[in-house]
């Protein structure tokens, strides 16, 4: 954490009147933006490309400036980036300093919001986006009104963003860089931990030690969640990692005395967020297309087996297109992205979104294509999204295919160029 930021009085960044997001647009950010602006704080931003969440902003009202590049600042009482935005736009976050007024990150920013509520904190390297829904949503059908942040568009509420008027805050708590040590949770959740984001961390031992102070600074007590698998209902959602996080629901919603039948009923009707193998429709050939969020080895191969599951009949050909994220993780874990697609006929490689990182020549799709092929077969690397959609394009794809764009960059961006996002039809099926 920025020494600066200890000397920095809570209240005074509580009162704000403006708030300006460098990065508005990211998932996490633009709803701190949506939170301010439920207190009445007068909310602009600046982001470099358009989008759902830059959408969702200015139908609130929010101004915000499209550049990537150095314009003049608006005067505000607070200046909070995205991390994105100090390899993006350092420069505007300088000028932001300039001002004498504070700035500080995302998670710092919302640490200190999130001191007027009772936090329920999901953490882990898998599930934390669905599980933080899923808790969510129980809480909600429980009647106790919880404000919410997530890193997608939950879909009972279409957005990444709740205001509510109880009690609690559930909110996504990153481990990138300790974002999560900014929360001192009342019920603190880890879905899992893994080797990931490893631009900041020694190795798995430094990230278990990160966890194991995010859960020192919980008020609750350590819970072995898994005594609730059996009692998880029938999901609407396919897939045994979204078993897991109904179990860890389960768990939150016993330690907050909600009532057994309630929680299960509403996981079971629990339909989803935004890119988490979010069906997308059917294309006039019939083929069912998908957009998932996984960018980690084992996040694409059990959404793969999530849809094996799904199509497991009928013969169905499962393509996935995939955009690795970030050079310094397709480099730690490159053998196992090699072999993480082995449920899928087809895999297709975009070239690697580099988010917050400079290029790193060493690393490359068509590197990790090279090596899929060794180990299964066919798998082809594109230079660019014109050239990726250019062959599905002439993939002939019908009736018995599924196509998935996977990561967490703009792979879906193909898919809705060559199918055309709204040509698709959709159904249950």
């Amino acid at each position: 954490m920025n020494i600066d930021l200890l000397k920095i009085n809570t209240s005074k960044i509580l009162s704000a009147r403006k708030i300006f997001f460098i990065g508005i647009g990211g998932i996490g950010i633009s709803a701190l933006a949506k939170m301010a602006l439920s207190r009445g704080m007068e909310v602009s931003g600046v982001n470099d490309e358009e989008g759902k969440t830059i959408d969702s902003l200015k139908e609130l009202g929010v101004s915000v400036i499209m550049s990537k590049t150095v314009f003049d600042i608006p005067e505000a009482d607070l200046y909070v980036y995205s991390d994105a935005w100090l390899y993006r736009g350092p420069e505007i976050l300088e000028k932001a300093k300039k001002t004498g007024k504070p700035v500080m990150s995302y998670f710092e920013a919302l640490g200190i919001f999130a001191k007027e509520y009772k936090v329920i904190a999901i953490a882990g390297t898998h599930g934390k986006t669905t599980t933080t829904a899923m808790v969510a949503e129980v809480l909600i059908d429980a009647g106790l009104d919880p404000t919410v942040i997530v890193g997608s568009f939950v879909k009972k509420f279409d957005s990444n963003f709740r205001a509510g008027k109880g009690e609690y805050l559930v909110v996504e708590a990153d481990e990138y860089n300790r974002h999560f040590l900014n929360f001192h949770p009342f019920i603190a959740v880890v879905t899992n931990i893994e080797a990931d984001h490893l631009d900041c961390y020694k190795d798995l031992a430094d990230i278990k030690d990160a966890f194991n102070k995010f859960i020192s600074q919980s008020e609750n007590k350590v819970l072995d969640y898994t005594k609730y698998l059996d009692k998880v209902p029938k999901l609407s959602v396919p897939g045994e990692h979204n078993r897991m996080n109904a179990v860890a629901t389960l768990a939150v919603a016993d330690i907050l005395n909600i009532n057994e039948e309630v929680a299960q009923k509403s996981l079971a009707e629990f339909s989803g967020t935004w890119r988490r193998l979010e069906k997308k429709g059917k294309t006039k050939e019939g083929t069912i297309v998908y957009d998932d969020y996984a960018h980690h080895p084992t996040e694409i191969k059990a959404s793969l087996q999530a849809l094996r599951e799904l199509y497991s009949k009928g013969g169905y050909n499962i393509t996935v297109l995939f955009q690795p994220h970030l050079y310094s993780r397709t480099k730690a874990l490159f053998n196992d992205f090699v072999t993480c697609f082995d449920d899928a006929d087809n895999v297709l490689l975009l070239p690697i979104y580099f988010a917050r990182e400079a290029k790193d020549e060493s690393v490359s799709s068509k590197k990790l294509a090279d090596a899929i092929r060794m180990h299964r077969g066919e798998a082809v690397a594109f230079d660019s999204f014109t050239e990726a959609e250019e062959w599905v394009s002439k993939m002939k794809l019908g009736p018995k295919d599924v196509f998935v764009t996977m990561g967490a960059g703009e792979a879906y961006k193909v898919a809705d160029k060559v199918f055309g996002a709204k040509n698709l039809t959709f159904d249950s099926k």
